[in-house]
């Protein structure tokens, strides 16, 4: 299975969506960077949410502890795959855990909407 590939450097490696969920069944962590309000509307079995940018008045603005908030729940030796809504803000959080030196990050392409779009398994918090 040619799925697994080394990120190098902050190159950000995309994989689709049916290899993230084969990533997942291996035991690759989902790491979801959208807000905790589009988690809570459905997110993926078993994902860890960390926001990467907050909703505020003025709009988006990234969350200046989200590493520290990785951090203090996973380890740079760690696979992971990160996701978001469409794969945009999955990119940049993906290349800030590689320039931290995250060893084993993917980025997931076409986020959650791909996901709920190819009918793959939601959880929708209460």
């Amino acid at each position: 299975m040619d799925i697994i590939k080394k990120s190098v450097g902050s190159e950000v490696i995309t994989v689709d969506i049916q290899a993230t969920k084969d990533l997942l069944t291996l035991g690759h962590r989902y790491l979801d960077v959208r807000t905790e309000e589009e988690f809570k509307k459905g997110h993926l079995e078993n994902a860890l949410n960390i926001p990467y940018m907050f909703t505020t008045p003025e709009g988006r603005v990234k969350n200046p502890k989200f590493l520290e908030q990785v951090m203090a729940i996973l380890g740079k030796e760690d696979n992971l795959v990160v996701g978001c809504q469409s794969g945009v803000r999955s990119v940049y959080a993906t290349t800030d855990l590689l320039d931290a030196e995250f060893k084993h990050v993917l980025n997931m392409g076409g986020g959650y909407i791909a996901w709920v779009g190819n009918g793959f398994t939601v959880k929708k918090s209460v």
